[in-house]
């Protein structure tokens, strides 16, 4: 087995993985705390909290013909969990094209990292490069939030991004197991999956989902359809049927919406000539307890002494 060694930054071309922003020709100095070595392949372990699961073949056998014919000029990044092992923080792709390319060495920035933030240097790699799919990047702010036992709010700051636009890719994990597969293979876009997220019932989500697929519709096609199925629901779904006089306008479809950022879950505006209701939505009773803190912060615990069920999914209606 090669030792891992020791080595200088030397003055290089880009590696062709890198985008046009990154090409300043060379490497670039290691940050305070971290080093350059040349590593045996076979001492660095994959990312356990890697949150990129989808990798595109053709790209990846580009950088390994890249790898062959020039050899791997961007390091991948790591951490050294003893004198014999790494783990890869940064460059699983680098990494798998290294070692198809009969790489035995692979050069690196190994840097201190805690646990605890693996998964977020991973995530803003390649939230950066614009590598993850919106499953991907959905299911890496879940497991932040279980992580860092942070908001939405706070998460955002975390990676670079708008609450509302966490908020909203933490939504397309409510979408049927079967849209999430079309999502992740990349024949529905998010803005397709944040629109059929309206669509409550699996079945009506799926079948419109292979009808986007099938017509090749539009984000606004389907905004529209959905509008449609909202206003007029078929006779077999097992879903409330709007009450007589309900009033439906872009302003109330509006503050819906804004409703559900401000809670960070769906929320129902229903209009009658008279009077109406709100309808706000929560998946468990630790989530009811979290919008109860903001509509009423002094109110204090729901449940003292008894919980009911968690994991059927209730209304709350105001």
């Amino acid at each position: 087995m090669a030792a891992a060694k020791l080595t200088t930054p030397v003055e290089s071309d880009v590696s062709r993985e890198t985008s046009e922003s990154e090409q300043r020709g060379g490497l670039p100095p290691a940050p305070e705390g971290a080093f350059f070595a040349e590593l045996p392949l076979d001492q660095i372990i994959p990312n356990r909290d890697q949150p990129r699961a989808i990798f595109d073949e053709d790209a990846l056998r580009e950088l390994i013909d890249s790898i062959k014919e020039v050899g791997l000029l961007q390091p991948v990044v790591v951490r050294q969990l003893d004198e014999k092992q790494f783990e890869l923080i940064m460059g699983e792709r680098r990494m798998r094209a290294s070692k198809e390319a009969g790489l035995t060495t692979i050069p690196a920035i190994v840097r201190a990292t805690e646990d605890d933030r693996l998964l977020l240097d991973a995530l803003l790699e390649n939230l950066h490069r614009s590598q993850l799919t919106p499953l991907e990047e959905a299911h890496a702010y879940e497991q932040l939030l279980k992580d860092f036992n942070c908001t939405h709010e706070e998460l955002a700051k975390r990676v670079g991004r708008s609450r509302p636009q966490v908020t909203n890719t933490l939504r397309l994990l409510k979408l049927s197991p079967s849209v999430q597969k079309k999502v992740d293979a990349g024949v529905l876009s998010a803005g397709h999956a944040r629109e059929l997220l309206s669509v409550e019932d699996s079945t009506e989500q799926d079948k419109l989902a292979e009808r986007i697929i099938r017509e090749g519709l539009s984000v606004r096609a389907v905004e529209e359809i959905t509008h449609l199925m909202r206003s007029h629901p078929g006779p077999a779904k097992s879903t409330p049927k709007p009450r007589a006089g309900s009033v439906t306008s872009p302003a109330l479809s509006e503050l819906a919406g804004r409703l559900s950022d401000r809670f960070e879950t769906r929320v129902k505006v229903d209009l009658g000539q008279k009077k109406g209701k709100i309808v706000v939505e929560f998946a468990s009773v630790d989530d009811l307890q979290r919008i109860l803190s903001q509509l009423a912060p002094d109110e204090g615990s729901l449940f003292s002494t008894q919980s009911p069920a968690k994991d059927e999914k209730h209304d709350d209606e105001s």
